[in-house]
């Protein structure tokens, strides 16, 4: 069987690709900020704690107090770029979906255990004593688990030509496992979240410098610390990756292609950036140039999307229905609900500042 006729066609837009495809990428781009700010966190404590270092605790307390509205957050603004996605790629990212429907499904019970866990470990922090570990050993786990689903159905939709092997397992339990790709793309992601994580905690703890909390300082450095180690490591992963891709994907960031190469040289960059801005201690700048760079990954991440649907699908195949209120009333609803969203959250800090003066 040719796996090329297992693609659906494609559904119509009602407006050009390029708006949700704007869209996809700056709503992705919060999301994973968030979630890597949650998954890292959660993971510097965690491994904080296994390592019975004492003078984490407020580190550790900070954590678990913000892990709940992290993860809060992270799954709501997740919403709307799995929509986007959907909304251009659906008949590839719906066919993987069914194809892995048992773990994909899954998700849902793992995030509702996972946060269960996060609110036990924030209202029972000193009470739990030595079980605290294991209450946050457990979130970390199933937030790991869940990541792992993602990279697999991402993986598993922009490579069709594994899809016959439905008729060797047509249970919805098939796994992405033989992609050479997985595994380095999976790790990078995490070590990732790690770095964002340790540069969250380093923001958080540098507005508290401000106001002279004690060990400030002491734990911007640690924050700093898990940012950079974390960098280095998914420099290994990232270059594990790149080897992994298909030559004719990987050509294009080795001078194949002027856009794609130098996007990846312009990651590049910025990222010494960050590690030289981090070194130093300097937190905003590292945070610049971490946005920064956060952004441009995902830019790359969507570039070798796009080169590996090519053989199958280009976004110029969809066929446009011209109806533009869609688009105008979802633009004043986003309008209106950054606004309140902007607003509550401005109240929230607010509120915050004023009961820890």
């Amino acid at each position: 069987m040719n796996p090329v006729d297992l693609i659906p066609a494609a559904d119509a837009v009602p407006v050009h690709w390029a708006w949700f495809k704007v869209f996809l990428i700056l709503t992705f781009t919060v999301h994973i900020l968030l979630m890597n700010a949650m998954l890292g966190s959660g993971i510097i404590a965690f491994v904080s704690r296994l390592t019975g270092d004492q003078g984490t605790y407020a580190l550790q307390k900070d954590v678990s107090d913000k892990l709940t509205f992290l993860i809060a957050f992270a799954v709501n603004f997740g919403v709307a770029p799995l929509l986007f996605l959907q909304t251009l790629y659906g008949h590839f990212f719906y066919t993987s979906s069914q194809l892995m429907a048992v773990f994909w499904l899954s998700v849902i019970g793992l995030l509702i255990i996972g946060y269960y866990s996060a609110y036990l470990y924030k209202y029972k922090f000193d009470g739990l004593a030595d079980r605290r570990n294991w209450v946050l050993g457990t979130a970390v786990l199933i937030l790991l688990m869940v990541a792992f689903i993602f990279v697999n159905n991402m993986t598993l939709m922009i490579t069709p030509l594994t899809w016959p092997r439905y008729f060797e397992n047509p249970q919805g339990t098939l796994l992405n496992l033989m992609d050479p790709t997985l595994i380095p793309r999976y790790f990078h992601f995490v070590t990732a979240s790690v770095a964002m994580g340790g540069l969250f905690i380093a923001v958080v703890w540098e507005f508290r410098r401000r106001r002279s909390v004690p060990d400030a300082r002491a734990n911007i450095r640690r924050g700093l610390n898990w940012f950079l180690y974390a960098t280095l490591f998914q420099i290994i992963f990232g270059f594990w990756f790149q080897m992994q891709l298909p030559d004719p994907i990987l050509n294009l960031f080795m001078g194949g292609s002027p856009l794609h190469t130098g996007i990846f040289l312009l990651a590049l960059g910025v990222m010494v950036l960050a590690l030289i801005f981090g070194i130093r201690g300097r937190v905003w700048p590292t945070v610049a140039s971490a946005l920064t760079l956060v952004f441009l990954m995902i830019l790359m991440r969507d570039l070798v999307r796009t080169a590996y649907l090519k053989p199958y699908f280009t976004l110029d195949d969809l066929a446009v229905t011209g109806e533009y209120s869609p688009l105008v009333a979802f633009l004043i609803v986003l309008t209106v609900g950054a606004v309140a969203v902007t607003t509550v959250a401005r109240w929230g800090l607010t509120a915050a500042s004023t009961s820890n003066r």
